[in-house]
């Protein structure tokens, strides 16, 4: 288990080849045939789950602080036994992201994520913040016995407290790789998604990595208000809104007040024209929001609507959607 309290408050690389390098069937079938142990039996069905008795028991907090905490409960080997045996085997970590306080976090965010992505983060942080990551432990790649139910839960509490240690960093929690790591494969997945217009499947992946990232970054953070941005887009770009559209934009109302960030601005125009539309959509008032475009107006802000939130979000962050 790792910790930190928020708010925003040696290494071994293994540069031999290891599991994830290496396409010898036979080194994997090694490192399986070996007979295991006790604790091993629940691998032969490729599940490895944390010990109950290791697994620490929620703490109630009563000064107002929050426990941001990574933890990884659940791991798989992929592909699972008697499918495809061309694809080599590989471990998927499933990594839980809670932010506890008085009460347990009732929902909490989960990813995947495999050593190799891990690794990934790990050397990028290491080559541009050397000073940081100077003692930094990573566990090193293995030649065998890489499905161990031993070796995963080494390294699932060396992953925990990796990612503690740079949440805990402002340095390393705002750089691009630490961001990349958190949402790169599901907000591809998304706005392939969304390309295929396909917002119903998008949009369940998109209020998850909004709950990942709300729980690590500040409320009106870049990372945080682009996500939600994208969800309400999500939401609404569809003749017929999603059913969370209105929940989802009030928030983004409610982040975009008294924002300072300039590069964002640019966001909230369209923001308004969205939610103004969806608004009439559902027979509610406008005004509220066609007030506030007016006030923006007699201060001089130019409130024509010539984009929309998507394109207003793929000028920010580019990504493979259509827009």
């Amino acid at each position: 288990m790792a910790k930190r309290l928020l708010p925003h408050q040696p290494s071994f690389e293994g540069d031999a080849p290891g599991p994830d390098e290496l396409d010898s069937p036979a080194i994997e079938a090694a490192a399986l045939d070996i007979p295991p142990p006790e604790a091993d039996k629940a691998m032969q069905k490729g599940v490895w789950e944390r010990p109950s008795s290791s697994t620490e028991t929620f703490k109630p907090l009563t000064d107002g602080s929050t426990v941001l905490r990574f933890d990884i409960l659940l791991a798989r080997i992929m592909p699972p036994d008697g499918e495809d045996v061309k694809i080599k085997r590989f471990v998927v970590y499933e990594l839980t992201v809670s932010q506890d306080g008085a009460t347990a976090d009732t929902q909490p965010a989960k990813i995947e994520r495999r050593y190799t992505d891990f690794r990934e983060l790990y050397l990028g942080l290491k080559r541009q913040y050397p000073t940081e990551l100077a003692n930094k432990y990573f566990p090193a790649k293995v030649l065998m016995g890489n499905f161990k139910s031993e070796l995963i839960g080494e390294r699932s509490a060396a992953f925990e407290a990796f990612l503690t240690y740079v949440a805990g960093q402002t340095k390393l929690r705002d750089s691009e790789e630490f961001l990349r790591f958190l949402q790169h494969d599901e907000l591809s997945r998304a706005c392939q998604f969304l390309d295929e217009r396909r917002n119903e499947n998008a949009i369940p992946i998109l209020e998850n990595c909004f709950r990942l990232l709300n729980k690590i970054y500040m409320n009106r953070s870049r990372p945080v208000l682009l996500i939600l941005c994208r969800l309400v887009a999500a939401c609404t770009s569809s003749p017929v809104p999603h059913h969370a559209a209105e929940r989802w934009a009030l928030v983004a109302l409610s982040r975009f007040e008294t924002l300072c960030d300039i590069d964002l601005l640019p966001l909230y125009i369209p923001l308004l024209h969205t939610c103004a539309h969806l608004w009439w959509q559902r027979g509610q008032d406008q005004k509220p929001i066609t007030d506030r475009l007016t006030d923006m107006s007699k201060q001089g802000i130019n409130i024509a609507n010539t984009e929309s939130l998507m394109q207003a979000i793929h000028k920010i962050d580019p990504r493979t959607e259509t827009i």
